[in-house]
């Protein structure tokens, strides 16, 4: 077992989704929840133990579970979104995690902290501080991760959603990213640009494979090329909403 993996099936109101750097598209729900169903399954056939959080069908965005909730070693910090709308998806997920016992952390008013914007490599915490999180959010991150060992690194995010919108890491701890949509690459002590945007985006399964989207094939010769192993998934649905792999599950290795 790799561990337990959080997941939240897409909800009606999907197409409602908030949209902040890209334009609109319409978003295919019954292809959305086909897509979904598949990532789970790549999940759960690599070793993960899923545990689906309950539907919030009110909440277009609930699906993008990783913004809820951000895990370091056994410890859950129960984010406040930026965006005011998506905050109620956090009651459900604080429950799950806290019925998985987890030590229970909240971050609270005046900060905002959206766990897309949370790259964690080794002891070592990114925090993207841009439109989602504030620097109150990156405060209280760091108040609670740097007494348990952690060292959090903010980095500047303007041209994307969310800091793992650009970068996210290889398992050897190499930073992966866009170097178009990544605002300081300096920041990061290695740091290897990938040739398509979506390629930036990997979900780390265990031992040498990587979890990736279906749409970035140089990318994935790339990384078959260092070692490692690609696992494709289509997720098109949820990228028209500046959805990525990792923002569809939230990873517990504890």
């Amino acid at each position: 077992m790799r561990g337990t993996a959080l997941v939240r099936r897409p909800g009606p109101r999907l197409d409602e989704g908030i949209v902040t750097h890209l334009t609109r598209q319409p978003v295919d729900h019954r292809l959305a929840v086909a897509q979904w169903e598949r990532y789970v399954q790549a999940m759960a056939d690599h070793g993960w133990d899923i545990v689906e959080v309950p539907p919030a069908d009110d909440c277009p965005d609930a699906v993008f579970v990783e913004d809820a909730v951000v895990m370091y070693r056994n410890v859950a910090i129960v984010t406040r979104p930026g965006a005011e709308t998506r905050r109620a998806e956090t009651y459900a997920v604080e429950k799950v995690v806290d019925d998985l016992g987890c030590s229970m952390n909240r971050i609270s008013a005046p900060a905002t902290l959206d766990g897309g914007d949370v790259l964690k490599v080794g002891d070592t915490i990114y925090v993207g501080r841009g439109g989602r999180t504030n620097a109150d959010g990156v405060r209280q991150l760091r108040g609670i991760v740097e007494p348990l060992g952690a060292t959090v690194v903010a980095v500047p995010v303007q041209r994307v959603l969310h800091l793992k919108s650009a970068v996210t890491a290889l398992p050897d701890g190499t930073i992966i990213g866009y170097a178009p949509l990544v605002d300081e690459p300096a920041l990061f002590p290695r740091f290897r640009a990938v040739p398509e945007e979506s390629g930036a985006h990997v979900v780390l399964l265990g031992g040498d494979r990587v979890l990736m989207a279906a749409d970035c094939p140089r990318t994935a010769e790339l990384f078959t090329d260092l070692g490692y192993r690609p696992v494709v998934v289509d997720i098109g649905e949820f990228e028209k909403l500046e959805g990525c792999v990792t923002c569809l599950s939230v990873r517990l290795r504890v």
